[in-house]
């Protein structure tokens, strides 16, 4: 059996939300001890990071490291090397000593894409420091406000930070506007174990998610996320934490470090729109520095209202909403792959929420469509399926996402478990009749939940495409003689098998599970990791 990559704080988490043999099933695969290279890649072309580190009295803080593209590179799988150290101000710069600790988000606002990775530090003769991994790995776009950024110049002499035991009035302001904020916490236990450390993560939602209800004390409501419970596990065993605020207008950040403790009780996020518990936090040391960062960003251009013109029942517990400009003009272009933002106004209740869907129609379409399973805990599915009718209007930004097709020739091999074939859709339906082979595998329960179901047979008339099927529980009649559906599951094998030798490029979508599984799989068979694209749902 292999060992879990989780300590046993996060794994009692897992056990109390009832998820723990879920997460086991894939964590293995899914957590790794070096960087793929697209992750490697990745790093090499943000502009910021946010890091977790402890200070000389164990007191952990979250910091921004940032500078131009190239700042911090991979020279190899188990290394991340950073140019330079933060500046004096920090007062993470006293955890960055060698062999500390250190927990690392690199995050993409424009595009939502984030990555994880853990390790200790390693002082360099130039100047700067080096992260050597010990847990690499990804997370899903879930909660992240979209902006773009631009180069600065920061502040660092002339402004002195100011430091104080509680929050001011402007800070405590600065906290209820806020849309998302960065969290360190971590847990060394004793011996030596990949799991302890510390981990840098992300927190976001619509304004008000998180707040200041006192000068020493904050508050926030704390969603599903990839159900790893990184940070929550970590609490479980060591409350202290750390917790970072950006001013994205000026490059402004707030500092603090204090103890955090969850309430599990669900009856006290009322009035946390979505939350599935409270967390509170208390302040010991607060650290504001002025235009700290030397990129700053922009808000996303604003929503626009769409009418949602048609519904369509998919299959079982799954539905597609057809939408245009409620002001008549144009609908916004988009790549096959990319997701579209929007924002709903769950009835009964307060506030809004944020949920982003795969765009599942041709770019060419009159209208947007978005095809959406109804999640038993999810409220946004749950609003779009109880009470997004024809005539309903929604808000939506531009669509978005770095899952799209690369450019050539080259055969594309599709994998989507249920729902997560809905981005499929628009590709093959874009490819269509052209020159490009493209095998679209697609696992589902039954024929009862085998969503767009008539719509990819007709698109596989086109002498490119290739549709195949897998029933994983299949009532009797749903596997047809003389067709490309069968009863199991997909792996690695079958997508291997039907690239027929063909350096293709792989693309797959659904949960962590499935995607783990498959791009494991598929590495073990010799394919090139930067042939392997991902996009998870759920």
């Amino acid at each position: 059996m292999e060992p879990t990559p989780f300590h046993v704080g996060e794994l009692e988490v897992q056990k109390r939300m009832g998820v723990h043999d879920h997460v086991a099933s894939y964590a293995r695969r899914f957590i790794r001890p070096a960087m793929p290279d697209q992750h490697r890649d990745f790093y090499d072309k943000l502009p910021f990071a946010v890091a977790a580190v402890r200070g000389s009295e164990g007191q952990p803080w979250a910091t921004i490291l940032a500078g131009k593209p190239g700042f911090m590179q991979s020279p190899n799988p188990t290394t991340l090397a950073f140019e330079r150290l933060p500046d004096s101000a920090d007062p993470a710069l006293e955890g960055l000593v060698e062999g500390a600790d250190i927990g690392l988000l690199g995050i993409e606002l424009h595009t939502r894409r984030r990555n994880r990775v853990n390790g200790s530090v390693h002082r360099n003769s130039t100047g700067g420091f080096e992260l050597k991994v010990a847990q690499s790995f990804g997370n899903c776009p879930k909660h992240i406000r979209e902006r773009g950024w631009r180069p600065q110049e920061p502040e660092h002499s002339g402004v002195a930070p100011e430091i104080r035991t509680d929050l001011s009035v402007e800070q405590r302001r600065w906290i209820d506007g806020a849309d998302t904020f960065f969290t360190a916490t971590g847990f060394r236990g004793d011996g030596v174990s990949e799991t302890f450390g510390m981990d840098a993560s992300h927190r976001g939602g619509q304004p008000g998610f998180v707040r200041a209800v006192g000068p020493t004390t904050v508050v926030w409501g704390d969603y599903a996320g990839n159900n790893h419970f990184n940070t929550l596990g970590n609490l479980e065993l060591d409350p202290r934490a750390g917790l970072t605020f950006v001013d994205f207008e000026t490059g402004g950040l707030l500092q603090l470090t204090g103890t955090a403790t969850v309430d599990w009780d669900p009856a006290a996020t009322e009035g946390f729109l979505g939350a599935e518990r409270l967390v509170k936090f208390e302040i010991t040391r607060v650290v504001a520095r002025q235009r700290a960062l030397p990129i700053v960003w922009d808000s996303t251009p604003a929503d626009r209202e769409l009418t949602v013109v048609a519904v369509h029942d998919e299959s079982e517990g799954v539905k597609s909403f057809f939408l245009t400009p409620t002001d008549g003009e144009a609908l916004s272009e988009f790549k096959p792959g990319q997701y579209l933002p929007i924002t709903l106004s769950p009835r009964g209740r307060n506030g809004t929420v944020e949920r982003t869907y795969s765009l599942s129609g041709p770019p060419n379409a009159a209208a947007y469509r978005i095809t959406v399973k109804r999640e038993p805990h999810g409220l946004g599915s749950q609003t779009l399926h109880d009470h997004v009718k024809q005539g309903s209007i929604v808000r939506a930004s531009l669509p978005r996402g770095e899952f799209v097709l690369p450019p050539g020739q080259g055969t594309v091999i599709l994998a989507g478990a249920g729902v997560g074939v809905t981005p499929f859709a628009s590709m093959v339906q874009t490819l269509a009749g052209g020159s490009r082979r493209v095998v679209l595998v697609h696992g589902v329960r039954s024929r009862a939940h085998h969503l767009l179901k008539d719509e990819m047979d007709a698109v596989a008339a086109a002498a490119n495409i290739e549709v195949y099927t897998r029933y994983s529980r299949p009532e009797p009649g749903d596997v047809a003689a003389g067709t490309n559906s069968a009863e199991g599951r997909i792996d690695a094998e079958l997508l291997h098998r039907l690239a027929k030798g063909d350096a293709a490029d792989y693309f797959v979508c659904g949960p962590s599970g499935f995607m783990a599984e498959l791009i494991g799989g598929l590495e073990l068979l010799g394919v090139d990791r930067l042939r392997i694209h991902e996009e998870s749902f759920g």
